[in-house]
């Protein structure tokens, strides 16, 4: 169904909650709330396809911010609420915004932002205040959300349209790029035969709880929620991840559904033992997890405490094919992320070869469907393959040979250490099972001999002194289980790793550092 039909059956029902305050919007005013704010959207001049562009955290003010494109047939971008006012004013231009909507909170970065970007002809504020114009020569007005919605209606427009989200890649390989997919001229109650799809496999049902405790900027969160509201759940939104809250808000609130990224479990999994006992999460049905590589032993603990209910998925906002298992399939090949279910799937070597079950090679798709990069015909052609017909975000893995896929690592972090290739993530995997280790990156930093060597920066867990006796223990400890290439070389300590929000380790910041100076890299 759509959100609109959930607003007249029952608009009192909670489509959110806000876990922090407690506040909770009713379907009908969500409905209301969107149709109002796509209203304000038509009224500053945007047409069928056009941009906008929403900057803030995980506020009571993001869903409705998204779901006024999804009524009048824009593409909106939601961005990192973390990046710097250069770094959001390269995604709102290069997604040639024309609306910025943001937060107090981010007022500040978003009006520096909106110095260079000379495109933007409005910025709503969602709980701030209205004030002087914005933009280089203070021309563009910036206006209170509910000051400048109060007079519109909150019925739906006249000619609605389905809009959806054009997101950008993480930017941990690159400069981010925007992801744009056909939007089909329907209405927004139009069902994707891809959203019927991701229902099944992810057991979503009618009337369940759904608990989001990630940034509702990165694409799955965002669809999970959208999902939720078609089916009309009750979404309680965490304004940010904490491991014993997540557990406390289960209980409260019989939570039935959630999707988490494995540096989240890891966290839950090193509470002490009586905090982990202290909460019922018997109401969980189903728990998803993908966004990063989840290490073997963090999974078979979470599996051991909540049982046969997590659910791995791979996949990339790209939306080039998808891959999926369920903890049976899981426990009988640990380490896969599953077999295909959308798209075709080809692991291919350095000259497009079919590598063979078991040998690692980039992996490849036939998408499902159709995607091109904004306005980058050259990283569009990139990412395909000679003749157009396969398309890659970089990742390296194989197929065993019943067809589940084993992830390795980006290519890009590949090291290449006396001609030896080396994925990193492997002992990404291990070191974060010590019990000393809260995070780790592992790349490979300039050695004169090997032209690469292992290095691994390591984040310790509270009250653990770094030094030299840590590293000795954890070079023992890696030694105890990988062979010797694959053992660090050497080890530093960060008081705490550039991982992002979505659970992404921002792995090229750690390694650009010990590149400076050198003419060449190799990646």
């Amino acid at each position: 169904m759509y959100p609109g039909d959930h607003a007249i059956r029952h608009p009192d029902r909670p489509a959110f909650i806000m876990a922090g305050t407690g506040e909770a919007v009713g379907y009908g005013e969500y409905e209301a709330r969107c149709n109002r704010l796509a209203r304000l959207l038509v009224s500053a001049g945007l047409g069928h396809r056009d941009h906008y562009a929403v900057f803030m955290e995980n506020s009571p003010r993001f869903l409705e911010s998204c779901g006024a494109g999804e009524r009048c047939g824009l593409y909106y971008t939601c961005v990192n609420s973390y990046l710097t006012p250069e770094e959001l004013a390269y995604i709102v231009t290069n997604s040639e915004s024309r609306v910025l909507i943001t937060s107090e909170d981010k007022r500040a970065v978003a009006l520096e932002a909106l110095k260079s970007c000379p495109q933007v002809r409005l910025c709503v504020v969602v709980d701030g205040p209205g004030g002087e114009g914005a933009g280089r020569d203070g021309t563009v007005p910036v206006v209170n959300l509910d000051a400048a919605t109060a007079a519109l209606s909150s019925e739906p427009l006249d000619h609605p349209r389905l809009g959806h989200a054009m997101l950008y890649s993480s930017g941990t390989t690159g400069q981010p790029k925007g992801i744009l997919r056909p939007l089909p001229d329907e209405p927004p109650d139009f069902r994707t035969p891809v959203s019927g799809f991701v229902e099944k496999l992810w057991r979503y049902r009618e009337g369940m709880i759904y608990l989001s405790p990630a940034p509702l900027y990165h694409s799955a969160p965002l669809g999970s929620a959208n999902l939720a509201f078609r089916l009309g759940a009750t979404t309680i939104v965490m304004e940010r991840f904490d491991p014993q809250e997540f557990l406390a808000l289960v209980e409260k609130y019989r939570v039935t559904h959630s999707q988490l990224v494995p540096t989240m479990f890891a966290r839950m999994l090193k509470l002490p033992e009586e905090v982990r006992a202290r909460y019922d999460v018997s109401s969980l049905e189903a728990v998803n997890h993908g966004a990063a590589p989840c290490p073997v032993g963090i999974k078979q603990q979470m599996i051991e405490w909540w049982g046969p209910i997590v659910y791995e998925y791979y996949g990339a906002t790209e939306g080039l094919g998808f891959t999926a298992c369920d903890s049976a399939e899981w426990l009988a090949r640990p380490g896969t992320v599953g077999q295909v279910k959308v798209g075709e799937l080809h692991i291919l070597d350095d000259d497009y070869r079919p590598c063979p079950p078991g040998v690692t090679g980039t992996v490849w798709f036939r998408p499902a469907t159709e995607f091109s990069y904004f306005n980058d015909a050259a990283r569009t052609a990139e990412s395909r393959t000679p003749d157009g017909s396969k398309v890659t975000v970089g990742d390296m893995g194989y197929v065993d040979e019943d067809g589940y896929l084993f992830l390795t690592d980006r290519s890009t972090f590949m090291i290449v250490s006396g001609g030896v290739n080396i994925y990193p993530q492997e002992c990404e995997n291990l070191l974060i099972t010590h019990p000393k280790v809260a995070d780790a990156a592992v790349f490979g930093v300039p050695d004169e001999e090997f032209g690469e060597a292992v290095k691994a920066v390591v984040q310790p867990v509270p009250d653990v002194e770094p030094g030299a006796e840590l590293a000795a223990e954890l070079d023992a400890f890696c030694r105890e289980h990988l062979s010797v290439q694959k053992i660090p070389k050497s080890f530093d300590f960060e008081a705490e790793l550039p991982r992002l929000p979505t659970g992404k380790l921002y792995k090229r910041v750690l390694r650009d550092r010990y590149w400076q100076g050198h003419k060449s890299r190799i990646l």
